[in-house]
């Protein structure tokens, strides 16, 4: 294993509005992980890549026999051990997707606040024909939670995915549904998956599905003629960590089995119908 780097400075603040976001995004990544998680640390694979941002790195969790590959980004607020992320790569290998989680360079090297999403975009295209020689010319999806999510949708094209995952897509600042970002959900020009809380302050489920042409709450079955659609899975009660409430209908654990089970049912139909 390639050894890691010392922690760096910080860097000088973004403007308040940045800051205030990327301290909700990184309150509601902070929380205790569980068991899938623990099981899926335990089987994972590290791998260092260089950048021009420094040091990124790869944590693969391999399949036995794999299909296809699902490359995921973390958000702004922490690093690739968020619950969902850490379930994913406990779940999906036993169907046949390796998962390889990406930790970009500012996480590397210790830093607490987030580069700019052209520097986020920069870093995980650079750690594209790394990802290129682990898929091995197998399918290749992206995606992420927050702002991984956003990064996977913007870049899908330049690294032809086939599909793209998000989690907890970021679709406004919270308190400001003014500033949307529902065009960057439209852009790569795949099939889209976005699982998303009901009770998310970047955007609810239901406001996805409002704000989005071509959305469909629920399963799109095959391929959608014209743009693919954007399927969205509502996790009820959930925040945007896709932490459940004591008074959701449904409990973490239920609420993390949603989750891998969408993406694999997602993944599924996409890699059929292609």
């Amino acid at each position: 294993m390639v050894a890691m780097p010392s922690p760096a400075e910080n860097p000088a603040p973004h403007a308040p509005e940045h800051d205030t976001e990327r301290a909700a995004a990184h309150a509601a990544e902070q929380s205790p992980q569980r068991t899938a998680g623990d099981a899926a640390a335990r089987a994972v694979e590290v791998l260092t890549v260089p950048t021009d941002a420094g040091p990124g790195r790869l944590l693969v969790s391999p399949a036995a026999e794999p299909r296809a590959v699902l490359w995921l980004g973390h958000g702004a607020g922490g690093g690739a051990g968020s619950r969902d992320l850490l379930a994913l790569a406990a779940a999906l290998p036993r169907h046949g997707v390796t998962v390889v989680r990406h930790e970009q360079p500012w996480v590397v090297a210790g830093k607490r606040i987030a580069p700019r999403p052209a520097a986020l975009d920069a870093a995980w295209l650079a750690t594209a024909p790394a990802v290129g020689e682990l898929a091995a010319g197998l399918p290749l999806a992206v995606g992420g939670r927050s702002a991984g999510a956003r990064v996977a949708c913007r870049t899908a094209g330049a690294v032809d995915a086939v599909a793209v995952v998000c989690l907890a897509f970021p679709l406004h600042p919270p308190g400001r549904p003014e500033r949307t970002r529902a065009e960057e959900l439209l852009r790569p020009g795949v099939p889209v998956l976005v699982v998303q809380g009901t009770r998310d302050p970047f955007g609810s489920a239901e406001e996805i599905v409002a704000a989005v042409p071509r959305a469909v709450a629920g399963a799109v079955p095959g391929a959608v003629p014209g743009a693919p659609a954007v399927e969205v899975v509502p996790v009820e009660g959930a925040d945007h960590g896709l932490k459940v409430g004591r008074t959701a209908p449904l409990d973490q654990e239920e609420a993390g089995r949603l989750v891998a089970e969408a993406v694999h049912g997602f993944l599924r139909r996409t890699l059929t119908a292609g």
